[in-house]
């Protein structure tokens, strides 16, 4: 009976010596997920970084009503930034080739279902070293370029999605789901996990 007495008052903070601490769980790290990739994609970095040939799913899907994450080109090519359900082929690119994606192509055009839904303004061209910002709400993907809103909104794509980023012809990019370059536009923030209350 004394042992779970000072059992209950270590819980609750009283009785002599260290109290015991139980930490709460942390929320895993959003990143790129090794489980959900093309067969020739290599992620590196801690699953912030995609080189080889094939597309990426990150590991946590868009529940929020508002999100927002980042990709800077390390070396340019073919690539792709959007997001996309899990029953997308991450092994065919270019994406956006059917309603499982809708993506930034690295021409500057948007697509989704096989049809050009949006593009960059003509005098912005995509380069080594830009940061490239995609914000979600569950409606509509819009583009930022180094921090800049480049108002081509594309929207169609249906059910859970996910970040997705492909690439080929020797592109690496780094993604940024957190400690981003750029402030995200007002209203939107980092991707969060959906938390379960039991």
């Amino acid at each position: 009976m004394a042992s779970v007495l000072s059992f209950v008052a270590r819980c609750c903070g009283f009785g002599g010596g260290e109290s015991e601490h139980v930490p709460l769980k942390e929320m895993p790290a959003v990143q790129l997920d090794t489980q959900h990739m093309g067969t020739d994609v290599v992620v590196l970095k801690s699953g912030m970084r995609i080189c080889g040939t094939g597309g990426c799913l990150a590991n946590a899907p868009l529940h929020q009503n508002k999100s927002y994450f980042e990709l800077k080109i390390h070396s340019a090519g073919v690539w792709g930034v959007g997001v996309a359900t899990k029953k997308a082929n991450l092994d065919l690119i270019p994406m956006g080739r059917d309603a499982q994606s809708l993506v930034l192509r690295h021409d500057g055009s948007v697509y989704f279902s096989n049809e050009e839904r949006s593009r960059l303004p003509a005098n912005s061209s995509l380069q080594e070293g830009d940061v490239v910002g995609v914000t979600y709400d569950h409606v509509e993907l819009n583009i930022y370029l180094n921090g800049k809103n480049m108002n081509c909104p594309a929207s169609g794509i249906r059910g859970t999605v996910f970040p997705v980023i492909y690439v080929d012809d020797s592109t690496i990019l780094d993604c940024q789901f957190s400690d981003f370059y750029h402030t995200p536009p007002q209203g939107f923030e980092k991707i969060l996990f959906e938390q379960q209350i039991f």
